[in-house]
């Protein structure tokens, strides 16, 4: 799945309408966080196949970096408090 999510990088980075509509609700800091991932792998992935890189190397590639930003993300978020029992997942998280 991640690499798939890499293959969106070949277009140039941008904001649309659907995308602004997703980010309304958020923190500054992860939308940030986010314009700056796009920006760097949209560049890093043309650059990659330039310089000869096969499409699904560049693709691995910025996979591995798409993960660093979601993790960067992850810490941005605040986690709040479950009650077990108002869960739907079967499993304890």
């Amino acid at each position: 799945m991640i690499i798939e999510g890499a293959h969106t990088y070949k277009h140039k980075a941008n904001i649309s309408v659907e995308l602004q509509l997703r980010q309304e609700g958020l923190p500054k800091e992860i939308v940030d966080i986010a314009w700056h991932a796009q920006q760097r792998l949209c560049r890093r992935y043309q650059r990659l196949l330039q310089k000869g890189k096969h499409r699904n190397v560049v693709s691995a590639a910025i996979a591995r970096e798409m993960i660093a930003y979601i993790w960067a993300i992850a810490r941005e978020v605040v986690v709040s408090a479950v009650d077990p029992k108002t869960r739907i997942a079967r499993l304890p998280a």
